[in-house]
């Protein structure tokens, strides 16, 4: 390692090879033209954009009645025996599930996030105070994918069986405690009815008790939906409730009530742009994945879903690959660690959408730009609301970068994935604007990081402009951003500019700070710029402290440069960490622009550069 780093040092710039972030055919008025458009947090879209789907008079009113409260036997066959417990498809997801995890379960563990807890040891109980990775998987019953995906089910029947026993003899009847948080019930009844050839396939006992199971969450979903926290755990509830609707008996009163429930919390759900408001990368693939499972119910019982269910897959998918690197997986915001490439094509496959990814996503709030192999993701809008929140990042104006399959800059990411590898003590600062490649003031947040995955005051609108601009040797993307998160406590506005050539080789960037007042306060003020580095990049300084070398795995070399700026303002190397797509921290290293600036504001320009 040392030696390594040596070298590193070696071929770090030198002052000799300085790179100044203004090159040639950049006209540098330009650059500080006030941005175009003010993008503010998310709204829903509009629910006129996706009705209930159309029924006749009849049809109406069965749904209307059964809203009001009558059973669906009554409805369904007014003068008949209420129909017997059964199901009447058997459905094929093309969902699959992680192998690892599966297998781990026939060797009697759950394993979530890289992490193994006994199942004979794990506590069922609703009230179990359980981490959120392993409280989503245990009672959600999401780990029933991961066993269908290792082995034969007739090798895999024995272990569903046992945990379904455990689960069942300590819930026998709805109630409290996280077992009844409406996601997670939504959720276990979806992966109930999607697997039931796992855990009906035995014991004629057990096999009455689940379906006994099932039609029970499913009444208490229909009564308590609208009860979750947030519009994603409703979407799981209604998700449910349709999915029941489609394979218990009697079901089209239900299945009627559950689709135009479903219908008007997706388009409570998702904004204009196809983005959940929440802004999380993992609840837009939890989002895709209810969808692609609905599907797979209707095609089991050979009916066609609603329109609105395509058309809200198709808004769906190119946010979600508009924050595909050039590894094919996730970058890291709002939480989400680097969700790996395997995942999301299988995702994107099993919805059948193709498309490419969006480019400018105004309420997602990330802008994409590409040139020859460089994929630039920016941060360019406020954060979500508290009510939409669920790991909520004060990461506004933060950008990640990569170069083919290398991420070379990152941020760490990883607070949704807290309770497996990643300790809980740890959650708010992977949250921490600290944490994202962004400027910090005066060691604070540009939106406050508070508990439970909630954001409070902070940024409240984000100025956003993207051109191409015409350069001597080719053309270049030009993304620049401003916020507001700092003016009311310091009286200085954030604002930046990054530029990537189309060549994809350079990387030039300006941070200023503004005054947000008509006159500028007295005194000084800390600042930082970091800019976390990726995985397995080795970091060398330059000997005058205003460079750094890059040296990637693959044996290519980057220069960072630090371009003029007033005394005192220093370039230095400091430790990190990164959380991957599997929940594991990983350790890497950041370069750390600080010193002090007026409060009168500041200009900070960099430059990130290919060698060679």
């Amino acid at each position: 390692m040392a030696d390594a780093l040596e070298q590193v040092r070696e071929r770090a710039p030198s002052a000799d090879t300085r790179a100044l972030p203004l090159g040639p055919g950049v006209d540098p008025h330009a650059l500080y033209e006030a941005p175009g458009e003010v993008i503010e947090p998310g709204r829903a879209l509009v629910i006129a954009d996706f009705a209930a789907p159309s029924v006749g008079a009849g049809e109406a009113l069965i749904r209307l009645a059964y809203r009001m409260g009558f059973s669906a036997s009554t409805l369904a066959r007014p003068f008949g025996k209420p129909a017997k417990p059964r199901l009447l498809g058997t459905v094929d997801s093309p969902l699959a599930g992680e192998r690892t995890a599966g297998v781990a379960l026939r060797a009697g563990h759950f394993f979530v996030h890289g992490v193994k807890a006994p199942i004979a040891q794990m506590d069922f109980k609703p009230v179990a105070k359980l981490t959120p990775p392993f409280e989503r998987t245990v009672h959600g019953f999401t780990w029933l994918r991961d066993l269908a995906a290792c082995a034969p089910r007739e090798q895999c029947t024995a272990t569903a069986e046992r945990v379904l026993s455990a689960w069942l003899e300590v819930n026998r009847t709805p109630g409290k405690g996280a077992a009844w948080h409406v996601e997670n019930a939504g959720n276990r009844l979806l992966n109930w009815l999607v697997h039931a050839p796992l855990i009906l396939s035995g014991d004629g006992k057990l096999r009455a008790r689940t379906l006994a199971a099932m039609e029970a969450t499913a009444r208490w979903l229909d009564r308590n939906v609208t009860k979750a926290p947030d519009r994603l755990g409703e979407v799981a509830g209604w998700t449910a409730i349709v999915a029941a609707g489609l394979l218990l008996p009697d079901g089209k009163p239900r299945r009627l009530f559950g689709e135009a429930g479903l219908v008007r919390a997706l388009g409570e759900l998702v904004a204009d742009d196809g983005g959940v408001l929440s802004r999380s990368p993992l609840a837009q693939i939890d989002a895709i994945g209810l969808l692609i499972e609905l599907k797979a119910c209707y095609r089991a019982v050979r009916r066609e879903p609603p329109p609105a269910i395509e058309a809200m897959l198709a808004m769906l998918v190119p946010p979600l690959l508009g924050l595909t690197h050039g590894d094919g997986g996730l970058g890291s915001w709002q939480g989400a660690g680097a969700v790996p490439a395997e995942r999301i094509s299988a995702l994107v496959a099993a919805s059948g959408v193709r498309t490419r990814p969006l480019k400018e996503a105004r309420q997602w709030g990330f802008q994409r730009a590409t040139g020859g192999k460089a994929v630039l993701q920016f941060d360019a809008a406020p954060p979500p609301l508290a009510k939409h929140a669920r790991s909520g990042c004060a990461s506004t104006l933060a950008f990640e970068f990569s170069h083919g399959p290398q991420r070379l800059i990152v941020n760490c990411g990883g607070a949704a994935f807290a309770g497996g590898q990643v300790p809980v003590r740890i959650e708010q600062g992977l949250r921490a604007t600290a944490a994202h490649s962004t400027l910090v003031l005066d060691d604070a947040n540009s939106t406050a990081v508070l508990l439970h995955g909630k954001l409070g005051a902070g940024v409240g609108e984000v100025e956003v402009d993207r051109r191409v601009l015409e350069l001597a040797g080719g053309k270049a993307t030009r993304l620049e951003a401003s916020h507001d998160g700092y003016a009311s406590r310091h009286g200085l506005t954030h604002r930046r500019i990054l530029i990537l050539r189309d060549d994809g080789n350079e990387l030039r960037g300006e941070d200023l700070l503004v005054p947000a007042g008509k006159s500028a306060k007295r005194g000084k003020i800390a600042f930082a710029l970091r800019f976390h580095v990726g995985p397995g990049i080795e970091l060398g300084l330059s000997e005058d402290k205003r460079g750094a070398g890059l040296a990637l795995p693959d044996g290519s070399y980057w220069q960072f440069r630090l371009g003029q700026t007033g005394e005192g303002v220093t370039l230095s190397i400091e430790e990190s960490l990164w959380v991957d797509g599997q929940g594991r921290p990983q350790p890497i290293e950041q370069l750390v622009i600080q010193g002090m600036t007026p409060r009168s504001g500041g200009s900070f320009a960099w430059l990130l550069k290919k060698m060679g």
